[in-house]
């Protein structure tokens, strides 16, 4: 079997141990030959990638591993880039959350205004990141799961719509664990059709191998418990607000008893709610810093002090095989039957051709082939062109320089109750995003 090459964009995120450790304990289904890190500030991938240094070297001692700063080393002879950088870190995303409760809006990292906000940040990471890639490894696929994933695929789409980029989420699969928890399978031995937007869409079939038809079992047991399970080992979305998510989960499926719901509905759904249970000075970004930000870099640091991973090994990623299936996908033609983030064209046959669209496809060498979703129902397809003008006026703003385009796209989203709220909080988002953003006139 080929082995591959391999870089990691974002080397110096919390998730990547996790899915370096994910890459090794799927060494039979998908070698390695090559693992390079990448990221723009060595002081916080150098602890990781010492770590992760001695981890290989005692794990897997045949892999070629090392970490850096450029790009064209990076990428030299990569088939593969997994891409998930976060422009501003933690400090920007602290703002992304605490300047849009400041006004009474709902303050997440992916939706509404800080989503818009990180949106506008990250477009101009990801560009780069695809032109390192052209330039030095022209034959690779990036595997993209860096958010906010909406807004980050309409820009490629825009900007570079040739590029070999794949858009994909783990919250489908992230779901999907919960789901396959609540019937008694594994993730595995389901299928399921799904359409929307990124952290905006419905399941309308959770079928096992044998055609069986879960969904009414499911149906009944969301509408009860949400999505909140027994069975909590060894998932992800662990921590106290995500178990409080899904919980909501019973509340977006009463709006519309067909379907199950995406968890990130409840932004849209109930900002209300969200506003009212947040707290502006301990966000969710807060959380994050106190608990796997902690808990991976002093992992990562006691590794480097001991000289060795025996008795301090970093977590597998395991909610991350979803990486390593798409990777095969590509590399062997499997045919994988995965959700992903892709242009319309026709997938959905009442909504925009060119709308970046959530739906399950199947993905082979040449990239995902979308499934026929039909007809949606009226209620879906309204939000979901709301939601998906907002993604394209925030890349026409960014690509325009718009003052007027992105201010359209904070009054359009659900989340923000008025005009003269979504300009108050516009013009505190530029403010602290001088440097990041392009200038707005």
């Amino acid at each position: 079997m080929k082995k591959f090459t391999v870089v990691i964009a974002g080397g110096g995120s919390t998730y990547t141990p996790g899915i370096v450790m994910m890459l090794l304990d799927n060494a039979d289904r998908f070698p390695l030959k090559k693992l390079t890190l990448y990221d723009n500030d060595m002081e916080r991938q150098k602890v990781l990638g010492e770590a992760l240094n001695i981890t290989l070297k005692e794990q897997a001692p045949e892999i070629e591993y090392s970490y850096t700063t450029d790009p064209a080393t990076a990428f030299a002879d990569a088939d593969f880039c997994f891409a998930h950088i976060r422009v501003g870190k933690y400090e920007m995303r602290e703002k992304d959350e605490k300047i849009p409760l400041k006004h009474g809006v709902v303050g997440q990292e992916t939706c509404g205004p800080g989503g818009i906000a990180y949106g506008m940040r990250s477009i101009t990471g990801m560009i780069e990141l695809i032109d390192f890639m052209e330039s030095y490894a022209p034959n690779c696929w990036m595997l993209n799961y860096s958010n906010p994933a909406a807004i980050v695929a309409e820009a490629c789409r825009v900007l570079r719509p040739k590029s070999k980029v794949l858009n994909i989420c783990d919250m489908p699969v992230g779901t999907l664990r919960r789901m396959s928890q609540i019937i008694g399978k594994t993730p595995k031995d389901l299928e399921v059709r799904y359409f929307g937007l990124n952290h905006f869409g419905w399941w309308t079939s959770v079928k096992d191998k044998n055609g069986y038809e879960y969904l009414p079992q499911i149906l009944d047991y969301v509408a009860k418990n949400g999505y909140l399970t027994q069975i909590e080992v060894d998932t992800q979305h662990m921590d106290q607000s995500w178990q409080e998510t899904h919980k909501k989960a019973k509340d977006l499926l009463a709006v519309d008893p067909r379907f199950l719901p995406n968890t990130y509905l409840k932004y849209y759904f109930y900002p209300d709610y969200v506003v009212n249970h947040s707290d502006i000075s301990y966000t969710r970004t807060n959380e994050v810093i106190d608990g796997r930000e902690k808990e991976v870099f002093s992992t990562a640091r006691r590794i480097i002090e001991k000289g060795t991973a025996d008795g301090s090994e970093f977590s597998i990623g395991s909610h991350a095989t979803f990486i390593v299936d798409l990777a095969r996908a590509i590399a062997f033609n499997t045919h994988e039957r995965m959700v992903m983030i892709v242009e319309n064209n026709g997938a959905i046959a009442n909504f925009d051709h060119h709308a970046m669209v959530e739906v399950s496809c199947i993905v082979g060498t040449d990239g995902p082939e979308p499934l026929t979703q039909g007809i949606i129902p009226e209620f879906e397809r309204a939000l979901m062109y709301q939601q998906v003008t907002v993604e394209k006026l925030v890349v026409q703003a960014y690509i325009e320089g718009s003052y007027q385009k992105l201010w359209q796209a904070l009054t359009l989203s659900k989340t923000v109750p008025s005009a003269k709220v979504a300009k108050a909080v516009l013009d505190d988002l530029i403010e602290v995003n001088k440097g990041y953003w392009p200038e707005l006139k």
